[in-house]
């Protein structure tokens, strides 16, 4: 018994030694450990230029004009009542995208001549209005981004700044007899609220459009001319449908690929 022992167990101690001189040649790989990951650096603060194309409706909310006395005509306050047409302007701006959901820019757009046709009734009966006006805009602008969804950017924002309205002459007729009161052009507080969304059309240029409600202070519209004016106008609420185009330079525009999170090489043992 004790004979057929000794081979197998003489098997065994040279299976255990070819083993055990395998695992002696195979050199074990050095531990790599992959770094952390971490979120690439944001890439902000990208100036940006526009150009903006609208057409506009301003409600005008009412004028006045003083009266002096004289023949036929009643010293006093009197109110004028009229309509004005709808116009186009274009735009441009300055921006800077302070984060991914935050920018702003500073805008000067020009309002083309919108008609103004209005009446009066008076002593002498009612008379037809007619003038019209333009107007530069300018505003510096704040925006919040609410986040890019398959190249859509919806956001929302507000504007403070100022208005130069330019009243043409206001020609007055009552029968045959037209009295021409000149124009007048004066700077008034505005501001303005906006929405809209912007389309990435590459990774540095993106489609705006939007709309803009925009409210002026009301001035002096027209001048004296005889024994009537001047005349004031109530200011206007202007609501604006608009359309135009941002490219930026540099930094973070939302349009591009987001970067692939990082992942460690394979590694493979070696052997020799």
């Amino acid at each position: 018994m004790f004979r057929m022992i000794k081979p197998v167990v003489a098997a065994a101690l040279m299976v255990f030694s070819g083993v055990s001189a395998f695992a002696a040649d195979m050199v074990e790989p050095p531990i790599v450990e992959a770094p952390p990951y971490q979120e690439p650096a944001p890439d902000f603060g990208g100036w940006y230029i526009r150009g903006d194309l609208d057409y506009h409706w301003a409600n005008l909310r009412g004028s006045e004009y003083i009266t002096y006395g004289g023949c036929c005509v009643d010293p006093g306050s009197n109110s004028l009542d009229g309509d004005l047409d709808g116009a186009f302007s274009l735009g441009g701006g300055i921006g800077y995208q302070i984060t991914n959901y935050l920018r702003t820019d500073v805008t000067a757009d020009y309002w083309f001549d919108s008609d103004f046709t209005g009446s009066t009734i008076g002593t002498n009966g009612v008379s037809g209005d007619a003038s019209s006006f333009s107007s530069w805009l300018l505003l510096a602008n704040a925006y919040a981004d609410l986040g890019t969804y398959y190249g859509f950017t919806p956001y929302v924002g507000a504007g403070i700044g100022g208005a130069r309205i330019k009243w043409d002459d206001l020609h007055n007729t009552i029968g045959p007899v037209t009295t021409v009161h000149e124009g007048a052009e004066n700077w008034r507080f505005a501001w303005a609220l906006m929405a809209g969304t912007a389309y990435c059309l590459t990774d540095n240029l993106k489609l705006d459009v939007g709309y803009r409600f925009s409210h002026i202070n009301g001035g002096r519209m027209f001048e004296l001319a005889d024994v009537t004016g001047p005349g004031f106008d109530n200011g206007f609420n202007v609501h604006e449908a608009r359309a135009g185009l941002r490219y930026q330079f540099g930094g973070d525009t939302g349009c591009g690929v987001p970067p692939a999170p990082y992942e460690p090489e394979p590694v493979t043992p070696v052997y020799k």
